[in-house]
């Protein structure tokens, strides 16, 4: 049977008036069921409208610069479909589908999953997700459009979880407005003198938090997009199939992604006083304290120390191991250390904070070295000593589901637990506890309950220091290397030799990669310097691409750029570097 099916605009969620930037089908073109007609161009984003029927367009009704909302017809289409699909969409085509529908969609698209009466549960759905993160969002977007009905479990009020909330982009933004201070600042050695900056904190937090909700309320719009349901609330599980949350709804599951991340460690016997902050606590600037002590010589809290230098407070760090960022190359972290030493008050390493006590006047800490034990006076104390996995808060133990040490899950390439139909990405996932990496592991898990082959084999994971000068490296790093007894060739190139780095006023940094001294594979690199968290996306690509130093050193990169710091150090292994005089080449 024929018929004509007007296509319309699905619902935007919040957004009305949204702009036509292009037009994708034309009239008796034939489409397929997905297809995308026009895009459309929010403030936040651009995006594919797509066919909700097969067929043949008869007319397209909207043009290039017109408004359209939910509703609004885009093209008129000839329909001789009869698929399940067209079946279990909304006849008027608003995209709108009805819990049952979805869920039987979802179990054609995930045969291994565990069948089981829903009846006596609030909520069902085929994929629940605890823990909007990247990790946890990306997880349920993905699922989303795979065709699986997908529940979203968020204990906090709003979605975004640690990263966008309280961790990796409010502290972007602290850096930022640190870096703009420095930088004003240091310009007075080339001939430009700025006063002293009036810190407004009220001011600097409410822009700090304006960026924050900014990008939450763009997750939440593309989970209304994807007729993702938010439930906000704790989650434990009941049984393998089953949650309970802490509001009284239950959500009966087909399969569960685990995504409820981490929480900063706590140091032991500390009092409970608003002065003594964890990273979260930092964030708030409330106040800004004339003096402060960072426990913990972590990424997490030498970037806080960053911002609370900047902002006038004078601060000192302290250290249990030998280093500052332990578990990082000592030569990359030199340049850093030569610029904080000269700007902290104090860095302590081999030292243990042995006390804690609250008083009137400030904090005292009491601090142990060598055996010697002294005590000092600060305004605020943050304790920054790592992050715990939050995977043995949750019963697992109920769904069958073996929690580690730390609260670790193990899983596979699959990211699945031991539970097939239960997975596990991000921070309880184990690894490093990187918002890109859980990203990735939930495009895995996502992909996985849907029925598709796919698995987590990342080569290499960056990890990147936003501080000042920025640190990153990837890949093999010299420390492994040396542990491992692996052969390697290092080519170091100082920011010296880079006209772009002169011209910033930033000559302390450098990049350095590490080579296979056999075939000339790129192993592995770090940078120090501006920018270094950008520019080592490039020595990732390489070494995910099995790239060698001819490759990168005969791509040809803009000048004067830092990037260009890469290719010499290639050039520099193949012995074609004119930038440096380096007598020594390869081979000799």
């Amino acid at each position: 049977m024929t018929n004509t099916v007007e296509l319309r605009v699905p619902e935007l969620g919040d957004y009305a008036d949204v702009e036509v930037i292009e037009i994708l089908v034309s009239a008796g073109q034939t489409v397929d069921i997905e297809e995308s007609l026009v895009t459309l161009e929010t403030d936040k984003a651009s995006m594919d409208i797509p066919s909700t029927h097969a067929g043949k367009i008869l007319n397209v009704q909207v043009a290039v610069g017109d408004k359209v909302s939910h509703g609004t017809v885009i093209a008129t289409l000839e329909s001789a479909e009869a698929s399940v699909k067209a079946a279990a969409e909304d006849v008027a085509s608003t995209q709108v589908i009805d819990p049952d529908t979805q869920r039987s969609i979802a179990a054609a698209h995930a045969p291994d999953a565990a069948p089981q009466s829903a009846s006596s549960a609030s909520h069902s759905c085929a994929v629940a997700v605890i823990g909007s993160g990247p990790g946890g969002y990306t997880a349920a977007f993905r699922a989303a459009d795979l065709g699986l009905d997908v529940i979203l479990v968020e204990r906090w009020p709003v979605l975004g979880g640690v990263c966008l909330n309280v961790g990796c982009i409010p502290s972007k933004a602290l850096l930022h407005a640190a870096k703009v201070i420095d930088d004003a600042e240091a310009m007075a050695d080339h001939g430009i003198i700025f006063g002293k900056p009036k810190i407004d904190a009220d001011g600097l937090r409410a822009w700090k938090n304006q960026v924050v909700g900014k990008l939450v309320g763009g997750i939440s719009q593309l989970a209304k997009q994807r007729k993702i349901r938010v439930m906000h609330g704790l989650a434990k599980f009941e049984s393998a199939n089953r949650l309970t949350l802490d509001t009284g709804e239950s959500i009966q599951f087909d399969k569960c992604i685990i995504a409820a991340g981490s929480e900063s460690a706590a140091l032991p016997g500390i009092p409970d006083d608003p002065r003594i902050v964890d990273s979260t606590g930092a964030l708030e600037l409330d106040p800004i304290p004339k003096r402060m002590l960072v426990v913990g010589g972590g990424i997490i809290g030498l970037e806080m120390a960053c911002v609370y230098a900047s902002l006038g407070t004078m601060v000192s760090v302290v250290e249990l191991t030998s280093t500052l960022m332990p578990g990082t190359d000592p030569d990359l972290v030199r340049p850093f250390r030569k610029i904080v030493d000269g700007r902290y008050e104090s860095i302590r390493l081999n030292t243990k904070v042995v006390a804690m006590r609250a008083t009137v006047p400030g904090i005292e800490v009491t601090f142990e070295a060598d055996g010697t034990q002294s005590t000092e006076l600060f305004d605020k104390v943050l304790v920054s000593i790592g992050r715990r996995a939050n995977g043995d808060k949750l019963d697992a133990d109920k769904a069958g589901v073996a929690v580690g040490e730390r609260g670790i899950i193990t899983v596979n390439k699959q990211m699945q637990t031991n539970v097939p139909h239960i997975f596990a990405i991000g921070d309880l996932a184990g690894g490093p506890m990187l918002a890109h990496k859980a990203t990735h592991e939930a495009k895995v898990a996502a992909e996985v309950a849907a029925g598709e082959k796919s698995a987590f084999d990342a080569r290499t994971i960056p990890s990147v220091a936003y501080t000042d000068p920025e640190i990153a490296w990837v890949g093999l790093t010299e420390t492994e290397a040396k542990a491992a007894g692996t052969e390697y060739k290092k080519e170091r190139i100082p920011w010296s030799a880079s006209g772009r780095a002169l011209s910033l006023g930033r000559s302390e940094g450098f990049t350095k990669l590490l080579f296979d001294k056999s075939n000339g594979r790129v192993l592995g690199g770090g940078i120090v310097g501006p920018n270094a968290g950008d520019l080592i996306a490039e020595v990732g690509l390489a070494v995910e691409m099995g790239a060698d130093a001819a490759d990168i050193g005969l791509t040809i990169h803009p000048h004067p750029t830092l990037s260009e710091t890469i290719a010499f150090a290639a050039e520099a292994f193949e012995g074609t570097i004119t930038d440096l005089y380096m007598p020594k080449r390869k081979g000799s």
